[in-house]
C-alpha cells in the first residue's frame, strides 16, 4: 500500500551476526500497555518517521484504521507486545501487525474496508507466517497464527488447527474477531512464553530462492544485508563473497587480468553470491559486471524476476535486466570485434558447462558469430584480454552438474589461459572432487596461481532444513545404500521424502505439504520417454518464466502439474517440493545402475563412461532442487495379461529394483 521506493543500494558484503536484531524491522514497537496507553497520533508519528517510503495517505488512511482497532480489540489483554510494519527481509515485504502473546506469534495482515476474505490475501499472510517459522531463530519453536484480518467482512467463528511444525492454519476474522482469536489460544501451552526483546532481537537468517533474490537486489528492501545469510553452518557463503570482493579489489589495484573458480555442490549458493556480486557493481565507474550462463532457461527466469523486483532501470542508471544477465550464445556475437566488452567483470555460470571449439562450430555453422577454433573460454579470455589495465572472469563450477556432450569442464578454462602469464588464477585450495581441475592448476607457474579456501562452498543451503541432503543424493548415486541409510537418519524429521508407485498419490502428497505459495512441480529426465502413458511428456517444452513465476490459476505454472521440467530446464533453479518421476533410463539391480537410451522402439544400454555420467548427473540434479520435500514416483511398469501381452518398454523388473532401493533407505512409502 505505500508509495514507490527511495532509491538504495543492493548490500554487496556479507557480515557476521552482530548483537541485537541487524536492522530496525518494525516501524512502531511497543509492550500492549504502552501501545494502549499512547495517542493515536504519537503512533502515527513513529511509523511516518520510519517509514522508507514516499508519504501516501491512503497508508495513512489504514494504518489510522488498524491502530483503533487494535486499540479497541487488545483493550483488557494484560501482557503482549505488539510490532506494526515488521519486515521480512528474504520477501522485501512488511507484516502489518505482529502480536507476540504467551507463547504465540500472531501475524495479522489487514485489508482495510475489504468484505471478504481474498484467496491472494491468504497465501500472503500464510507466506508471512512459514517465513518467519523456517528463517526467524526465536520463532522456530513458538507457536503462529496467520490471522487474516478483512475490516468489513462478516463474522464467522475462529478455528484453530495447528500443524506438525507448529504453524496454525490461516484465520479470518474481521475488525471484531481478533479478541476472540488470542482468548481462544489462552491456555493452550501453559509455561511457555514468548520473550518479546529476545524476539525482536533474534537474528533472522533467510535463505531465499534465486528468483526472490534477484527481485530483492532490484528492489530497495530493509535489511538486505540479510539475504546470503542462512545459518550459523553456512557463513561460507559470506567468507565466499567477501573473498571474490577481494580478488576484484586486488586484479584493480594491480591492473591485471584474474581468472578466479568458485566451486561448491549443488543448491550451495554460487548463483547467489554471484548475482549479488554483478548487481552490486553496476552503480560503480568503470566496473560494469555481467552474469554469463548456458541455461536460457535461468536466463529468462532471472530476467523476469528482475524485472519483477521494481527500480531495476532506475538503480542502474537505464540499464535493463537484460544488461545484468545474459545468455552465452547470443553473447559470444558481441566480442568477436576490436572493441573489449563494456563489462571488466563476467561472471560464467556453471563454467564447466561451457561449450568446446568443436560444439561451438556445430551450432553456429554458417551464423559468423564465433571463431569456429576456439572454445567458449577461449573466446571470452581474449575478449577480456583487450582491456587496458584489470579485468576479472569469475566461473562458477558445480559438482556433478555436467550434463550434455560438448562441455569442456573445468579444466577448458585453464587449459585457455596457460599460455598466458599475464592472467592469475584464483582456485580453491580443496578441489578433490574435480582432479582435472587440481592438476591443470598445478601445471601453472607458481606465480600465476593462488589458493583461496574461501571460494570452496560445501553446504547446500537449498534444502534449507537438511543442509546434508546434497551428500546423501551422492550417496544414493554412488550405490553407498549404509551410508544414505545413515545420512537419512539424521535428516529426516528436517526434510520430508517419500516414494510411490502412483503418481496420483505424489500429486496429492505434493498439495498437501505445500502451503501458501510455496511452489511445486513434477521434473523427470530428459530421457524418460517412457512416462508418456502416465501423461508425463518430456518431450514437450515448458514456458519457463510461467511455470517457475506464474501463480496457480495458469495453467503454464507448475503448480498446475500438467506440465513436466528437465534437467536442462531446472539446473541452477528450484522449487519448495517436488515430484520427480524416475523412468527406466537408469535402473537399479544387484548393487549398481544400469544406463539406458530409448532409441526407436526400445531400449538401449549406454556404454560410453561419459555419456553414462550425463545421465547419473541428469538425475542428481533433479534430486537436488527441492528446498522442503521431494516424492518420487517409480512406476509399476506394464507386465501385461491382455490382448498384446503388456509393454516390452516398461516391463516391471525395469523399475521394481529401483523403488526397492529408494525405499530401503527409509523413505516414507505411499
Amino acid at each position: 500500500m505505500a508509495g514507490e521506493a527511495k532509491f538504495s543500494t543492493p548490500a554487496t558484503v556479507y557480515t557476521e551476526p552482530q548483537d541485537g536484531p541487524a536492522v530496525e524491522r518494525a516501524y512502531y514497537s511497543g509492550s500492549v500497555s504502552e501501545f494502549l496507553g499512547t495517542s493515536k497520533a504519537e503512533i502515527m508519528d513513529s511509523l511516518r518517521s520510519n517509514d522508507l517510503f514516499e508519504p501516501d495517505k491512503k497508508q495513512d488512511r489504514a494504518w489510522e484504521a488498524q491502530i483503533a482497532i487494535l486499540q479497541e480489540q487488545l483493550r483488557g489483554l494484560g501482557s503482549g507486545h505488539l510490532m506494526f510494519e515488521y519486515t521480512i527481509p528474504r520477501m522485501g515485504k512488511r507484516v502489518d501487525a505482529v502480536l507476540l502473546h504467551s507463547d504465540f506469534v500472531f501475524v495479522m495482515e489487514f485489508k482495510v474496508n475489504k468484505r471478504a476474505h481474498q484467496h491472494q490475501d491468504e497465501l500472503q499472510c500464510v507466506d508471512y507466517a512459514l517465513d518467519l517459522k523456517n528463517f526467524h531463530e526465536k520463532s522456530h519453536c513458538a507457536s503462529i497464527v496467520p490471522v487474516l484480518v478483512s475490516t468489513d467482512a462478516e463474522s464467522e467463528e475462529a478455528t484453530l488447527i495447528k500443524c506438525d511444525d507448529g504453524v496454525y492454519n490461516i484465520v479470518r476474522t474481521n475488525k471484531d474477531g481478533i479478541s476472540e482469536i488470542v482468548e481462544k489460544t489462552r491456555g493452550l501451552n501453559p509455561g511457555c512464553d514468548v520473550d518479546a526483546p529476545a524476539w525482536e532481537a533474534s537474528a533472522y537468517m533467510p535463505t531465499p530462492t534465486i528468483t526472490e533474490a534477484a527481485m530483492a537486489l532490484c528492489s530497495n528492501i530493509p535489511g538486505l544485508e540479510e539475504i546470503t545469510r542462512s545459518d550459523e553452518d553456512a557463513r561460507n557463503l559470506g567468507a565466499t563473497t567477501n573473498a571474490l570482493m577481494g580478488v576484484l579489489s586486488e586484479s584493480r589495484r594491480r591492473g591485471s587480468k584474474s581468472l578466479c573458480f568458485v566451486t561448491g555442490v549443488p543448491g550451495s549458493g554460487k548463483t547467489l553470491a554471484a548475482l549479488n556480486l554483478v548487481c552490486s557493481r553496476q552503480g560503480e565507474p568503470d566496473e560494469r559486471a555481467l552474469l554469463l550462463s548456458g541455461n536460457e532457461t535461468l536466463v529468462d527466469v532471472l530476467r523476469e524476476s528482475l524485472k519483477n523486483g521494481g527500480a531495476c532501470l532506475e538503480k542502474y542508471g537505464g540499464a535493463a535486466a537484460a544488461a545484468l544477465v545474459q545468455h552465452i550464445p547470443k553473447f559470444r556475437g558481441t566480442i568477436m570485434g576490436g572493441e573489449p566488452p563494456v563489462e571488466r567483470i563476467v561472471v560464467f555460470d556453471e563454467a564447466q558447462r561451457a561449450w568446446s571449439a568443436e560444439k561451438i562450430s556445430r551450432n553456429a555453422r554458417g551464423k559468423g558469430t564465433a571463431d569456429p577454433r576456439a572454445s567458449d573460454p577461449e573466446l571470452l579470455i581474449r575478449a577480456m584480454d583487450k582491456h587496458d589495465g584489470w579485468a576479472v572472469i569469475v566461473c562458477l563450477i558445480g559438482q556433478g552438474q555436467e550434463i550434455h556432450d560438448g562441455e569442456v569442464g573445468a579444466a577448458g578454462w585453464l587449459d585457455a589461459v596457460r599460455g598466458r602469464p599475464d592472467w592469475r588464477v584464483y582456485y580453491p585450495k580443496n578441489v578433490s572432487y574435480e582432479a582435472r581441475l587440481g592438476d591443470v592448476v598445478g601445471a601453472l607457474l607458481p606465480k600465476q596461481r593462488e589458493a583461496r579456501p574461501d571460494l570452496h562452498l560445501g553446504t547446500s543451503l537449498r534444502p534449507f532444513r537438511g543442509e546434508s541432503f546434497a551428500k546423501m543424493v551422492c550417496e544414493i548415486l554412488d550405490c553407498n545404500p549404509e551410508a544414505a541409510r545413515r545420512t537419512w537418519k539424521d535428516l529426516r524429521g528436517n526434510y520430508l521424502m517419500a516414494v510411490t508407485r502412483d503418481l496420483g498419490k505424489a500429486k496429492r502428497w505434493l498439495r498437501a505439504r505445500a502451503r501458501g505459495s510455496e511452489r511445486y512441480g513434477i521434473v523427470a529426465s530428459s530421457g524418460a520417454d517412457r512416462l508418456r502413458p502416465h501423461g508425463i511428456y518430456v518431450r514437450s517444452p515448458i514456458k519457463p518464466k510461467q511455470w517457475f513465476l506464474a501463480d496457480s490459476d495458469d495453467i503454464r505454472s507448475s503448480y498446475r502439474m500438467e506440465d513436466v521440467a528437465t534437467e536442462f530446464y531446472v539446473q541452477g533453479l528450484e522449487l519448495d517440493w517436488t515430484c520427480l518421476a524416475w523412468d527406466a533410463n537408469l535402473r537399479y539391480s544387484d548393487g549398481a545402475w544400469s544406463h539406458h537410451r530409448f532409441y526407436g522402439n526400445g531400449w538401449r544400454s549406454i556404454n560410453g563412461e561419459k555419456e553414462r555420467a550425463h545421465l547419473v548427473n541428469a538425475y542428481r540434479v533433479l534430486m537436488t532442487r527441492a528446498r522442503q520435500g521431494m516424492v518420487i514416483f517409480v512406476p509399476e511398469g506394464d507386465a501385461g495379461n491382455g490382448r498384446y501381452g503388456g509393454d516390452p518398454t516398461r516391463k516391471p523388473e525395469f523399475y521394481d529394483g529401483t523403488y526397492e532401493y529408494l525405499a530401503s533407505i527409509g523413505f516414507a512409502e505411499l
